[in-house]
Formats: C-alpha cells, structure tokens, sequence
C-alpha cells in the first residue's frame, strides 16, 4: 500500500536467518497494512462491527495479545495470570483509535525484539503448547506468528473497508 514493495522485497535484515527473518517481514507487513487500513478512522469506527463481525479494536488487540502468547510458549515459558486475562478481555477491546494503534506498535516492536532473540536458537526444538500441551516446534510457533498476525491483518484490511463504505 505504500508504494515501495513490501518488506520481503526490499532486501533488509539479510543478517538474520531466513525462517526468522520470513517472520519479521510479515510482521513488518501487517504494521504497514494496519496503518494504511486505519488511517483517518474515528474511535468510533475502530469498534464498529459492520455485520456483526470482530471489530478493527478486537483484531488490533487480539493480534498483539496472541503475539505475546505465541513467543511465550516458544521461551518455554507458561502463560502468567495477566496474559489469560488480557485473552478475556480482548473481545470487550477498549480505547480510542489512538490508543489501540499505539497499544497495536508498542506489541508489535516488543514482538520483534523478542522474534530476533531466536536467532542462532535450533528451530526444531520440541515446545508444548496450552494447557493440553500439544505439540509443536520453536520454528512451529514462530511461523504460526506470521501466520496467524497475517490472518487478522486481513480481516482489519476487509473491515475497515466495509466500515469506510458505510456497510451496517
């Protein structure tokens, strides 16, 4: 949307290795996606839920939130009493469009930061995840960040255009 090709085409951050790397580029891509998508819009418009779908405030917040909880279980670390009710609460995501986006890049450079830590670290690691402690890999849960960050920066894109084109 900026008019220079997204972050995997611009040739950055060739010193880290590729899976990681794959995983800040599209990490970097939702941010600019997010932005251009809310750009301009109302605090009121940030948790509309035009035909009932998740609103832009439940995704900005989910995202970071999910981010979090991923990069947890990927530190072999189990999710702290605050992280599970930060889960409750995103669906009742509060703030003005201001402050959601800001709370959106305060998680996602803290999400960055905690990404690169995991350069040199073997990606192939078991790690376990909820409290069913299903399987999975460091690589697994990195990737699932891309994945899953990407997946809602859809839904943003596709509801603040239904939101901007007055969609009830």
């Amino acid at each position: 949307m900026s008019g220079q090709p997204e972050p995997w085409l611009r040739g950055t951050h060739h010193d880290i290795p590729a899976v990681i790397r794959g995983v800040i580029h599209a990490l970097e891509l939702s941010r600019e996606d997010v932005d251009a998508a809310c750009d301009g819009l109302t605090d009121e418009q940030v948790h509309a839920r035009p035909g009932n779908i998740a609103s832009l405030a439940f995704h900005l917040r989910h995202v970071v939130g999910s981010l979090d909880r991923l990069l947890t279980y990927a530190e072999r670390r189990q999710l702290s009493s605050d992280q599970l009710a930060t889960l409750k609460a995103e669906q009742e995501a509060r703030g003005s469009a201001k402050e959601l986006l800001d709370h959106f890049h305060r998680g996602m450079e803290n999400a960055l930061e905690r990404i690169r830590a995991f350069q040199g670290a073997d990606l192939e690691q078991s790690r376990q995840v909820g409290r069913k402690a299903l399987p999975t890999t460091v690589g697994g849960l990195l990737v699932h960040c891309a994945d899953h960050t990407l997946r809602h920066t859809g839904q943003v894109v596709t509801t603040a255009k239904l939101i901007r084109a007055g969609v009830a």
